[in-house]
């Protein structure tokens, strides 16, 4: 038989993907003389809300019963469920309260804490009292030494309420602030030396009509939220997010995957934090505005914490479920072992999406291959990109693919700017999704845009298919990240990464790409730790044995050998050596984006000993030499 035929015979053979009806790409493609590329989708945006919280009152009164919010709480850990009715009520009493503050120059509520309920009812009742919510990072507050971002922040944004789960919990982190004017809100235990105010006594406030004339009063140039990148490098932006934005936002990625009109029986079950643009924007604000059901999930994609998910999931089954990379090689291995768990989690799902990284290959097939072998049918993988700055997906992967590594197309109502920088291009936003701006700091708004008014977001793709547009986009790194070799030619760090970490899958998670001013390109690679734990069959294994253990470092150095050879031997892109890290990713130490992006510069900044270790002569034990 034809080796063609064969391919497409095989292809043929693959059980169809779960039907979804996706909006379809009419990409208009504007090519400049200057070699600029502009995308954007012939298909007008949909009319959208006019803000947030109306989605609640619609749901409240056309879907009363419906369960909106649901949370283990509890000694005996049962779910807490919330309908939109209830909501409603506890949101206008809220509202209320905080009107009667009588709060000056719109200050803002800051939370401190972790996805609650609570959290959530507080964030639609700032909104509703045409305050700025501002949920910032816990880390910040329980896992921070000097607290000095949390200083930062509340002196940028001078919050009027500064609302906490548990008052002991966070005590430490609201003693070293200045709470002078600052209504502390505790919701479980008061803070033992500190005054606060229970979150219950506000939500037991009577309702006035000043409730109903403060919502009239909400457009679509109100600030509903301050969000807050991850300072990355430096001290963390406040991102103005207005109704406009958000809401907008919210429609583009309903209408690339309609929903019912008149409600949706949508269950997600979901741990991303709401402190973050995805959890709390891309997330939360579709589920509010189509009407579905949201599980908060309190576990996390690390060890001693997914067991709470692979609990969750065990009870509840999604239709749409988000996860990062890790999470999905957890969730993977417990369902090659776990039938139920498999059935349960598969039964009404529609799609699965990921983002924070490269889902690896391997790690894609055997998803779906739990998919297939339980429904018959493969779920697709979504994904989409953006930013804190745009809302903040823009883009997305709207179509039935098998490709991973990709940002996908333009929603409706964006364009997307293609600058040429070498063999790819630096990528801008242009639409109603983006900010008008960063609180308080005018300086770095006037930089954050070019003279057409295009965001610049500071990383870089290629087309799958120069000749075909509509086959997509390749996230392709940060642009500031290459650097030249001491030969003068230029390593895109991007591209080697990514496909770096797919060769070697599934043992590396993420990496590090070095190479500045040396003579070759080096990695520095943080193992996927479940993955290696099961190649070496012990699960109990540390990760300093996993990382020392000659199975796995064979399984790395066979894989960056067959990309080295896939490569031709081109300076630009061959790995010379490569070493497994310990250590993950830093928050304090900035080595993550507000995207989950590994921060190539702070990382190697951070790890100048590792480097140094790396291109060491004679090299180290560790060190795993490839040319």
């Amino acid at each position: 038989m034809d080796a063609k035929v064969a391919v497409r015979d095989q292809a043929a053979e693959k059980p169809p993907f779960r039907k979804i009806d996706w909006l379809p790409r009419d990409i208009a493609v504007e090519r400049r003389a200057d070699g600029v590329v502009v995308l954007k989708s012939r298909i007008p945006l949909d009319p959208y809300e006019p803000h947030i919280p109306s989605s609640l009152a619609k749901w409240a009164k056309e879907r009363p019963d419906h369960i909106w919010l649901a949370q283990r709480k509890g000694e005996a850990r049962q779910w807490r469920e919330v309908s939109y009715a209830e909501a409603k009520r506890t949101v206008d009493a809220l509202t209320q309260a905080l009107l009667d503050m009588k709060i000056r120059d719109g200050g803002p509520v800051a939370i401190l804490s972790s996805n609650s309920i609570e959290h959530a009812l507080m964030t639609q009742a700032a909104m509703q009292a045409r305050l700025p919510a501002a949920p910032i990072s816990p880390a910040y507050s329980l896992m921070s030494q000097d607290h000095a971002k949390l200083k930062y922040l509340f002196d940028l944004i001078k919050p009027a309420v500064a609302m906490v789960q548990d008052g002991p919990t966070f005590e430490k982190a609201l003693a070293a602030l200045n709470l002078d004017g600052i209504a502390v809100v505790h919701v479980d235990r008061p803070p033992t030396a500190i005054e606060s105010t229970a979150y219950a006594a506000l939500a037991a406030t009577p309702v006035t009509s000043a409730v109903e004339s403060s919502i009239a009063k909400i457009t679509p140039d109100t600030v509903g939220k301050l969000l807050f990148t991850s300072g990355s490098t430096g001290m963390p932006k406040a991102v103005i997010n207005t109704q406009r934005m958000m809401c907008a936002n919210a429609r583009m990625m309903m209408q690339v995957r309609p929903r019912p009109t008149g409600g949706s029986d949508a269950v997600y079950l979901d741990w991303m934090p709401w402190n973050h643009t995805m959890g709390g924007n891309a997330l939360f604000n579709p589920v509010l505005t189509e009407g579905g059901t949201l599980y908060i999930d309190e576990g996390k994609p690390v060890p001693g914490l997914f067991d709470e998910t692979l609990r969750n999931l065990r009870e509840i089954s999604p239709t749409y479920y988000a996860n990062v990379p890790a999470g999905y090689a957890a969730l993977a291995a417990a369902m090659e072992k776990d039938d139920a768990l498999c059935r349960n989690f598969f039964k009404h799902l529609g799609l699965m999406a990921y983002g924070g990284a490269r889902l690896p290959d391997d790690l894609h097939d055997r998803m779906q291959a739990l998919a297939v072998k339980t429904t018959g049918e493969r779920i697709v993988f979504y994904t989409g990109w953006g930013s804190t700055e745009t809302a903040p997906t823009s883009t997305g992967t709207y179509w039935d693919t098998e490709r991973v590594g990709l940002i996908g197309l333009p929603f409706p109502g964006v364009e997307l700017k293609m600058v040429p920088v070498g063999p790819k291009f630096e990528l801008r936003l242009r639409g109603v999704n983006v900010m008008p701006g960063y609180f308080g700091r005018p300086d770095l708004t006037k930089a954050a845009f070019d003279d057409e008014g295009f965001y610049c977001i500071g990383d870089a793709g290629m087309f799958v298919d120069p000749g075909d547009p509509a086959k997509g986009l390749i996230f392709s790194g940060r642009v500031v990240e290459d650097f030249k070799l001491t030969t003068g030619t230029f390593v895109q760090v991007g591209s080697v990464r990514t496909d770096a970490i797919a060769a070697a899958s599934p043992v590396v998670q993420d990496a590090l790409v070095a190479g500045q001013d040396r003579s070759y390109i080096g990695l520095l690679a943080w193992p996927n730790l479940d993955a290696c734990r099961r190649l070496i069959g012990d699960p109990a294994a540390s990760m300093d044995q996993v990382i020392a253990h000659p199975t796995v470092i064979a399984h790395l150095r066979d894989g960056l050998a067959r990309y080295n050879k896939s490569v031709g031997g081109v300076s630009s892109m061959t790995i010379g050596r490569a070493m497994l890290m310990a250590e993950p990713p830093s928050i304090d130490g900035n080595e993550l984006t507000d995207k989950g992006y590994i921060n190539q510069r702070a990382g190697l900044g951070r790890r100048v000993a590792l480097v140094e270790r790396l291109y060491s002569d004679p090299p180290g034990p560790d060190v795993i030499v490839l040319k």
